[in-house]
């Protein structure tokens, strides 16, 4: 079947009915359906793309590539909590602490492989993420996100309270040491790179599965995912430990990035500041969680390169790095409501319909954020189905947990209908 265009001077073959893509953009590659091979693919990818940017620059840029893994690692998990459950933290820089003094006790009284020490400093930032999330999982977002806001103030000073933690000196942490005559500060860009990739594999398959459907529809209706069979507060919890513990492997790889773990490594701002990456890179996407790293890592430079320029004094230097990601932040927010990765996506969907033709429509980051409220609405129904089809429960439940009552035989209706 052939259908002549107005501004064309053949016939172009026409579209399968029910099919969203033209007919001529069919022999584009596609990756394969199964999340788990599609992840890998990108996952090899990826190492590959780091392992030539990392043997192409210098030490110190090997340290920053290294730097931005760690933070993404830590932006995963916030995604995660923020974009998929709707809980809102402003206290990962806490969670950060409980990794980063895990892996430094480790090594001072009782040194083992690092790759062991780097799963204990995750499975202690994940039993303090149940621990705090148990009780916070009964409050709303603000009262949540002032929670968390307490314990980043709060668990630094208890730490600098102690000789164990090494007080306000903290403790020292030993780097790897690198196999044969590669550079030491490559190696450990390529373990925090390792472990980001790794990150975002096992959190991109978590996504897709039925845990994932229950985050989602605990994030849209609270009310409609317990009566549907979910465990809101179980899968709250979930959602915050699994937070927690990517927190807890960034600090701990901080720890050895730097060197030291003290109280003023993980101050304040650093939890409001990766809170504000996530939101700029794009809330629940764990490709945007690299933009967010990046302007994390380069804003300072760039602050303290701005500074030496316009020969400002100490004290301005110093707010000058929060000013300009403050800046950034509302200037993206302006232009790409979904983050840098919605804007970056969008414009990859416009260029893609004026060469090859791809969907009737495009709309803007601005126009895209207001009609996916209205999808997500309609499909709110669609992801509680499939999360509860999930979840193991053998009904629906009320909010607290008591199952409804369900008819165990045919409908009276039923039959007078048949008859």
């Amino acid at each position: 079947m052939t259908s002549a265009r107005p501004d064309s001077a053949g016939p172009v073959t026409a579209s399968p009915p029910g099919t969203r893509w033209p007919a001529r953009a069919a022999g584009r590659v596609r990756l394969p359906r199964q999340p788990l091979v599609r992840n890998l693919i990108l996952l090899i990818a990826g190492a590959a793309f780091f392992y030539v940017l990392t043997t192409s620059v210098s030490t110190y840029n090997d340290f920053q590539i290294g730097e931005i893994a760690l933070y993404a690692v830590v932006l995963a998990g916030l995604s995660l909590l923020t974009g998929h459950n709707g809980q809102f933290s402003l206290g990962h820089g806490a969670f950060m602490i409980v990794g980063g003094y895990t892996l430094a006790l480790l090594q001072a009284y009782d040194p083992m492989n690092l790759a062991l020490e780097l799963v204990i400093a995750t499975a202690a930032a994940a039993v303090a993420g149940v621990v705090v999330g148990m009780p916070a999982a009964r409050l709303s977002a603000p009262y949540l996100a002032g929670v968390t806001l307490l314990l980043a103030l709060a668990l630094p000073q208890l730490a600098a309270q102690y000789g164990v933690f090494g007080g306000e000196q903290g403790l020292t942490t030993t780097p790897p040491i690198a196999p044969g005559s590669l550079n030491s500060q490559q190696w450990l860009a390529w373990i925090e790179i390792l472990c980001a990739l790794l990150v975002v594999l096992v959190l991109s398959n978590l996504l897709r599965s039925r845990f994932g459907r229950a985050f989602r529809a605990v994030r849209d209706d609270e009310v409609a995912a317990a009566l549907s069979g979910i465990h809101v507060a179980r899968t709250k919890v979930l959602a915050f430990s699994i937070s927690a513990a990517c927190a807890g492997l960034g600090g701990a790889l901080l720890a050895l990035s730097v060197g030291v773990v003290n109280t003023g490594e993980f101050p304040l701002s650093l939890s409001i500041a990766l809170l504000a990456a996530m939101v700029l890179g794009g809330a629940g996407s764990l490709i945007g969680i690299w933009w967010g790293a990046v302007a994390l890592v380069y804003m300072s430079t760039w602050a303290t390169s701005l500074s030496k320029q316009l020969a400002l004094g100490t004290s301005a230097s110093a707010y000058l790095s929060d000013a300009i990601f403050g800046a950034v932040l509302i200037v993206a927010m302006l232009a790409a409501p979904t983050g840098i990765q919605g804007g970056v996506r969008w414009v990859l969907r416009r260029l893609w319909a004026l060469v090859i033709g791809g969907p009737p429509t495009a709309r803007a980051p601005g126009a895209q954020a207001a009609g996916g409220r209205a999808a997500g609405a309609r499909a709110s129904g669609r992801e509680v189905a499939a999360a509860s089809a999930n979840a193991g429960s053998a009904g629906p439940a009320f909010a607290d947990g008591s199952p409804t009552m369900q008819s165990t035989g045919p409908s009276r209706h039923t039959e007078e209908d048949r008859a």
